[in-house]
């Protein structure tokens, strides 16, 4: 879409986020797929990727901040949009005025949600919220039956409509690991008792990547996928990307910005970690930890240039690290790959989590608008304007 020259670009391909979408959805034929678009679609675009997301038939769109979700629907998406992540004071109002299916956790949230109906003039969609075992957001157990009893009456008053009961896992990515019965048992006794007590929800949903991938039992109605959208594995322990026909959306890639031939001894960026072994080539990639490329990569992360794959050397710096090509060749312009699907031999995002100790989620999330995106893959005329306007805000 933009041939400009960039110093560097991340290529966001959405034919394989369509293709990604239908795969997923294969492997929960039975239920309704959520397709994850929180935290700017893990650094992909949360627009394009809604949009694409959509066309390959996901039937809700997910958001952890009230202001993604106002951000779709002022975008122009009318689909289901599920909103999980609320503080009090949150735009209550404004997202019942979205038709945004609220998250409820607890009483005060159930209240919040009562006066914007109020303001508001018109009924509320929530989902309630179960801590099945995470220990993080949704209604403790304890809770439950109070939650469901002001639930069933601001219901029944004509205030809400229930359409969903969730939760989620704490450890679907690691296979066998107890805590996955354990919840999956709270999950369907919360559910039960909501069902007990005249609630008739539209989804119940607490399968995650992982346990779309490898948990058919945990689907349900609805099934959330998020980083297995974007073609990264949740866990090596379940599998590679493509063990279960995925492939990654986005590619990283940066013009050289500088090759020079220097002497041996010589020491490269901060602190010196990395001196020269003897003469050699050095190759400058302006890309730092103000772009979102982990300082933890400094001496090992990799790249791919001139059809090898490199080590860094020395230090990332905020806006550039360095590559010793030995005696290898290269010129200023020429490309460098951090991270891509691995066809070329290049380092892919779980690559470089396991080489900075991290995962793959936060290697694909953490890359800035410094950064723009290119989007490949596009349908029509609509998703050539999303992509367009998603390359402006964040070029």
């Amino acid at each position: 879409m933009n041939e400009t020259p960039m110093r560097a670009r991340a290529v966001v391909d959405l034919a394989a986020l369509r293709a990604n979408v239908r795969v997923l959805r294969a492997l929960a034929p039975k239920a309704q797929l959520m397709a994850v678009v929180k935290a700017n679609a893990y650094g992909h675009g949360m627009v394009p990727c809604a949009r694409a997301a959509r066309r390959a038939g996901a039937a809700w769109i997910g958001t952890a901040l009230p202001t993604e979700a106002l951000a779709l629907r002022a975008a122009g998406d009318r689909g289901r949009l599920l909103c999980w992540l609320w503080t009090p004071g949150g735009p209550f109002r404004e997202a019942v005025e979205a038709d945004v299916d609220i998250s409820v956790s607890g009483l005060w949230a159930l209240e919040e949600v009562l006066a914007a109906v109020r303001a508001a003039g018109r009924p509320a969609r929530v989902q309630l919220k179960i801590d099945t075992g995470l220990g993080r957001n949704g209604c403790t157990p304890g809770d439950w039956e109070k939650l469901v009893a002001a639930a069933r009456e601001a219901e029944l008053g004509g205030a809400l409509r229930v359409t969903g009961v969730w939760s989620h896992f704490a450890c679907a990515d690691e296979p066998g690991h107890p805590s996955i019965r354990a919840q999956l048992d709270v999950f369907r006794d919360a559910v039960a008792y909501a069902e007990a007590q005249g609630l008739d929800p539209e989804v119940r949903h607490i399968a995650n990547s992982p346990a779309v991938l490898t948990l058919p039992e945990t689907h349900f109605d609805l099934v959330r996928t998020g980083v297995a959208v974007y073609g990264i594995s949740p866990s090596p322990e379940i599998g590679t990307p493509a063990d279960f026909g995925l492939r990654p959306v986005m590619t990283l890639t940066a013009s050289l910005a500088s090759v020079k031939r220097v002497p041996g001894g010589l020491g490269v960026s901060y602190g010196h970690q990395y001196t020269t072994p003897g003469e050699t080539t050095l190759a400058l990639v302006p890309l730092g930890y103000a772009d979102g490329i982990p300082r933890a990569a400094s001496g090992t992360g990799e790249v791919l240039i001139g059809g090898r794959r490199r080590r860094i050397a020395g230090r990332v710096a905020m806006d550039q690290f360095v590559v010793d090509l030995g005696d290898d060749t290269a010129e200023p312009g020429d490309e460098a790959v951090l991270f891509g699907p691995g066809d070329r031999g290049e380092p892919t995002a779980e690559d470089w989590g396991r080489a900075t100790g991290t995962i793959g989620y936060e290697v694909i999330t953490r890359i800035t608008g410094r950064v723009p995106r290119v989007y490949v893959g596009v349908e029509d005329e609509n998703d050539e304007n999303a992509a367009r306007a998603e390359q402006g805000a964040a070029g």
